[in-house]
């Protein structure tokens, strides 16, 4: 599927810029200024685009594209953040980070040991090889120094990021504030029904991992058909679409409107909480 007229695409294999290279992170955030849009290019031989795609409001002429990987890593990053009672600001410092540092892929490899969506490193203690492979903990891991940066509330994401990352090109951040920006709006509840993605739904659909241990461990306890706050509500409706493809789901409500793997919110009776049902076929 081709995104739709007028969206900045982030896609590719993942590349991300090593501190070893500041010339090159350099040219790279010089070209997407110059060209005026937040758009990656993770290699030269990277797989050609698959019929999955998520869609991030972005205003009135145009949206972002990521795919359901990219989604699913900044809806987790902003389930946490909330979780541990930050602003949206501080998400959006956040994704900015994780754009820059892995383009939010958990990747297994980077500078030295760095690795994660972060690139966080085992030997500057920010925890085990195995804990910044979990998004989660990572996550926690990036808030939880976030927090510990004298005034980071009146900083500029730049200047933030910065000052928990500490790294060789500082400036490169910047690049990413918008797309950063747009995806903490559209998972935050700022802009209700503001994620959306597109997957197609195969004949069979065993083998689908459980819903609920997931959900539950980022979320808590019965997050599912409760009544919820608005800002609340959509994070967690936000978190279900970005992982639909993953647990097979067909169908997420909240707040009078319904998505479907389709790529589309609709109008919809009123419901409590939020409201997902998963393929028959699903474990």
């Amino acid at each position: 599927m081709r995104p739709r007229k007028g969206a900045d695409v982030v896609s590719g294999s993942p590349a991300p810029i090593r501190r070893v290279a500041i010339g090159i992170a350099s040219a790279v955030v010089c070209i997407a200024v110059a060209v005026g849009a937040v758009e990656l290019w993770l290699g030269r031989g990277g797989s050609p685009q698959t019929p999955s795609r998520c869609w991030v409001a972005a205003g009135a002429r145009k949206d972002f594209v990521v795919d359901p990987e990219q989604a699913a890593n900044a809806t987790t990053i902003t389930a946490v953040g909330k979780q541990l009672g930050m602003p949206d600001h501080a998400v959006t410092i956040a994704l900015a980070t994780a754009l820059q540092e892995s383009q939010l892929r958990n990747l297994r490899y980077g500078d030295r040991d760095s690795l994660g969506l972060f690139q966080q490193r085992p030997s500057q203690g920010w925890g085990t090889r195995a804990q910044l492979l979990d998004p989660r903990f990572a996550a926690t891991a990036f808030f939880t120094a976030l927090a510990r940066v004298p005034d980071w509330q009146g900083r500029a994401v730049t200047s933030a990021a910065q000052a928990v990352q500490r790294s060789g090109a500082p400036e490169a951040y910047a690049t990413w504030v918008p797309l950063a920006r747009a995806l903490a709006v559209a998972m935050t509840g700022e802009v209700p029904a503001g994620l959306t993605c597109r997957y197609t739904v195969g004949r069979s659909e065993l083998g689908a991992p459980t819903l609920q241990p997931a959900i539950t461990r980022l979320f808590g306890p019965r997050p599912l058909g409760v009544p919820v706050s608005q800002a609340r509500g959509w994070t967690i409706a936000a978190w279900l679409v970005a992982h639909a493809e993953a647990y097979k789901l067909t169908s997420v409500r909240f707040a009078a409107r319904k998505w479907t793997p389709r790529g589309a919110w609709t109008s919809t009776a009123a419901n409590d909480g939020v409201q997902v049902t998963q393929s028959s076929g699903s474990g």
